[in-house]
């Protein structure tokens, strides 16, 4: 068996760079070199303003929907909280702060009342106790 060597020649090899192709713009660059101008050259600065945060309260809502439904608030403010989020969406954000804020509004006076008929309960609970005593 006769085995001969052959070299193979790879890019380190040549001595070529890893990408030898040359664009045709790379190459106009190489051949006529960087632009000179006379005046300076000036830039260009763009300031993107994020998009303000609406908070919509649909947690809230929905934990008042579930959980302290006092009079159906919960439940209202949970519709309006989604009104916000559409609103929000389709970018009117002065229309998703008015339904924000009423949401939010909806959602104080549900917790204040639930709050305040679970003090009503165990107070009535503790004085009926009481009473049989």
């Amino acid at each position: 068996m006769n085995h001969t060597s052959q070299t193979f020649f790879t890019r380190a090899n040549t001595g070529l760079p890893p990408n030898y192709e040359m664009l045709k713009e790379e190459h106009e660059v190489a051949v006529l070199g960087t632009p000179q101008s006379p005046a300076p050259s000036t830039s260009t600065v763009i300031h993107v303003h994020s998009e303000t945060s609406v908070p919509d309260h649909v947690v809230w809502s929905l934990f008042n929907t579930l959980f302290m439904n006092c009079c159906c608030l919960g439940f209202i403010a949970f519709a309006y909280s989604v009104k916000s989020r559409d609103r929000k969406m389709v970018g009117d954000l002065t229309g998703a702060q008015a339904y924000a804020s009423t949401a939010k509004c909806l959602n104080v006076w549900a917790l204040v009342l639930s709050i305040l008929g679970t003090i009503i309960l165990i107070v009535a609970t503790v004085i009926s106790i009481q009473s049989f005593s």
